[in-house]
């Protein structure tokens, strides 16, 4: 099976001044060219190649280091582009958004669980909002560039939203106030696409 590096969805500019254009650029064209590249590179020859990512990160404890990191950081940024866009903010609607209240209480205490999940993770990594395997949702963190797919996970699940909290995600702006970062992220949130990643895991 073969991989293809997608278009960035939006200008790098889009998302100001929330998350400015330079980071986006670098984010985008540096790191995750750079993740997919190497992860491509990675499988020729491998036992994986020519499976599916999904089947891949089902068995990835098994797989390289060269695998594991540049698989989830091509895979990771593609859920993080798509949670976000210039006409986002504000809070989800309809089933999503019942769910989100049926698990965790209310929209403000799911966002109070979200940043405390970016904001409580050592080092780099990622927290996500996941579908599990009981179709319920699950607020998780990951290592580096693990993600709820992936058997090494403590909590496994579809994701449906991501928070990058690798420094390269926000230094340039926020230097080390991750908070500020978190908090700005927010505004960029494309509820309407996190609601169909949604929808699709729960089909």
């Amino acid at each position: 099976m073969s991989f293809e590096f997608p278009e960035l969805p939006y200008g790098y500019d889009a998302l100001e001044p929330h998350i400015d254009a330079q980071t986006m650029e670098l984010h985008y064209d540096k790191h995750h060219r750079g993740y997919f590249g190497k992860f491509t590179d990675a499988l020729k020859g491998s036992d994986l190649e020519g499976k599916s990512l999904e089947d891949i990160f089902a068995e990835i404890s098994g797989a390289s280091g060269a695998i594991r990191n540049n698989g989830g950081g091509y895979f990771n940024h593609l859920v993080y582009w798509n949670c976000m866009g210039p006409s986002g903010g504000g809070a989800p609607t309809g089933a999503l958004a019942q769910a989100i209240d049926g698990a965790f209480g209310s929209f403000d205490a799911f966002q109070t669980k979200m940043a405390d999940a970016g904001m409580t993770r050592f080092g780099s990594g990622f927290a996500w909002l996941v579908v599990d395997d009981d179709r319920k949702l699950a607020v998780t963190s990951t290592p580096n560039q693990d993600n709820p797919l992936m058997d090494v996970a403590d909590v496994q699940g579809q994701p449906i939203l991501a928070l990058d909290v690798w420094e390269h995600a926000y230094y340039l702006k926020y230097q080390n106030r991750r908070p500020d970062y978190i908090k700005s992220w927010w505004n960029v949130i494309d509820w309407k696409n996190v609601s169909r990643h949604f929808d699709e895991a729960m089909s």
